[in-house]
C-alpha cells in the first residue's frame, strides 16, 4: 500500500486479536497444494515477522483514504485489490495503519521495531459488508498451470499472507497480507497439513476461490513488493 512520504510517531502498538470463535468451523471448499518452487524458512512461520504480521504489530496513523499518483516507472501487473471482493468493486478506505519494522537481531526469532515511516501508511482497512466472501487480489501472472495466481505463505483463522510466486519466501515479488478476516477453514486445514509435512508443497489459490470471508468488520490490507 503506498502514501505519500511522512513521518510517524513511535509507540510499538501489537495487534489485536479477532476472535476466531466469530469464523465459520466448516466450508464445502476444496483446495489444492503446489510445489514450491524455492525460498524456506529459518524460523517457525507462527514466529516469522515476515510472515505473521501481527508480530510486528501495527498503529493508526492519520493518512488521506485516496489513491495517488506515484511518479516514475510502475509495474503493468500488480494484484488488483478490487479482486478481493465478488463484485470487483473499487475499494473505500478506512483507517490507515503504520506497520511496525522487524529487527531480526532482536532474540531468537527477531522482534518489533519502530514504525516504517518511508510512506504514510503501510497498512489500510478495506470497507466490507458483513461475511461477503473474500478472493485473492487478482494479477495477470500465473505462478502455476491451472490458472493458479498466489501461494498461501501463512495462514491462522484471522489473518492469511498471499505470495505471487512459488517461493516459500517473501524476498521475491508481490505479498499480500490480510487481517481481520475468517480465513476458509478447509484452507487453513490444508495449510497446517501442508506445514506438518514439511512445506514443500503449500496451498495456491485461483481468482474465483474463496480464501474467506469478511466476517469480522473491515478487512485489513498491506502489498509489499520486492
Amino acid at each position: 500500500v503506498v502514501a505519500a512520504q511522512a513521518a510517524v510517531e513511535e509507540p510499538v502498538v501489537v495487534a489485536a486479536a479477532a476472535s476466531p470463535g466469530d469464523c465459520p468451523a466448516t466450508s464445502g471448499n476444496a483446495y489444492t497444494t503446489i510445489p514450491v518452487a524455492g525460498g524456506g524458512l529459518d524460523h517457525p512461520d507462527a514466529e516469522h515477522g515476515d510472515l505473521n504480521l501481527a508480530l510486528r504489530g501495527y498503529q493508526p496513523v492519520d493518512a488521506a483514504p485516496a489513491l495517488f499518483d506515484k511518479d516514475g516507472p510502475v509495474d503493468g501487473d500488480p494484484p488488483q485489490l478490487a479482486g478481493l471482493f465478488a463484485d470487483l468493486r473499487a475499494p473505500a478506505f478506512g483507517q490507515s495503519f503504520a506497520v511496525n519494522d522487524w529487527d531480526w537481531a532482536c532474540g531468537a526469532h527477531g522482534c518489533a521495531g519502530a514504525p516504517l515511516s518511508h510512506v504514510d501508511a503501510t497498512l489500510v482497512a478495506l470497507r466490507s459488508s458483513g461475511g461477503e466472501t473474500l478472493y485473492v487480489p487478482r494479477r495477470g501472472a500465473q505462478i502455476f498451470g491451472g490458472g493458479y495466481k498466489a501461494l498461501v505463505l501463512y495462514a491462522e483463522p484471522t489473518r492469511i499472507t498471499l505470495g505471487y510466486t512459488r517461493d516459500d519466501t517473501v524476498a521475491n515479488g508481490y505479498v499480500v497480507h490480510l487481517e481481520n478476516l475468517c480465513v476458509d477453514p478447509e484452507l487453513l486445514a490444508v495449510y497446517r497439513g501442508s506445514v506438518a509435512a514439511g512445506r514443500g508443497y503449500l496451498p495456491a489459490l485461483r481468482e474465483d476461490q474463496p480464501l474467506g470471508s469478511a466476517g469480522l468488520g473491515d478487512v485489513l490490507v498491506a502489498v509489499r513488493d520486492r
